[in-house]
């Protein structure tokens, strides 16, 4: 099967600072709602069944006390990936791209492979992107997503790319009218932070794809 090269950006969940946990108090205008996106709520107890995900897989770990330490922004950070997974919807919406179940399970073992292995894949993710690994998946199908909205734009892999891929997110979340809780800090669509949350979360990496065996 021939190779081909492509261009993926992925979502970088770089934890830094420390952070206490944010409380479950929802916000006035949507009590028990950590945000509100395109009129659709994200549950306190959503995010903090994923903080719980994290915390347990981080404990069952070597590294426990040093993940745990990294990772003192978590619930913001778990609301911020959820944000930004209706964002990158939108935009793929706006662009006109989709991802199947197939591409994701594919991309998954192409990741894994090149990890060493599942277990290695999912130590890598808890490290470096703070991702439980029944949060893997959605995790994955989200990269894959952005990179076919990249292809779609035309956003290669230069400061006007870049800026190109800024932009259609931009589009998307301000069209999404996002509203947070002001407990978890607030959202700004133009730099597509979430309070003192940042994340340089549109890395562009351009590599070469791996032939997929056919029925993968």
């Amino acid at each position: 099967m021939h190779r081909r090269r492509r261009t993926a950006l992925t979502l970088s969940a770089a934890l830094v600072a420390a952070v206490p946990l944010l409380a479950a108090c929802g916000s006035e205008a949507h009590p028990g709602a950590a945000a509100v996106v395109g009129g659709q709520r994200i549950e306190v107890s959503t995010v903090q069944a994923q903080v719980r995900d994290v915390r347990d897989a981080q404990q069952s770990s070597e590294q426990a006390a040093q993940l745990i330490k990294d990772t003192g922004q978590l619930g913001r950070a778990k609301l911020y990936d959820l944000i930004v997974d209706r964002v990158v919807a939108r935009a793929a919406d706006d662009a006109g791209v989709s991802v199947s179940r197939k591409e994701v399970q594919a991309a998954r073992a192409a990741l894994a492979q090149q990890s060493g292995g599942d277990e290695q894949m999912a130590a890598m993710y808890l490290q470096q992107r703070g991702v439980a690994p029944d949060q893997l998946d959605a995790v994955v199908r989200r990269d894959v997503l952005v990179g076919k909205i990249a292809e779609a734009i035309g956003a290669t892999n230069t400061p006007e790319g870049q800026q190109k891929m800024n932009e259609a997110f931009t589009v998307a979340a301000k069209a999404l009218d996002i509203d947070v809780n002001p407990r978890y800090g607030a959202w700004d669509d133009a730099k597509l932070e979430l309070g003192a949350y940042k994340a340089p979360w549109i890395t562009q990496v351009t590599k070469e794809e791996e032939p997929v065996p056919a029925g993968a």
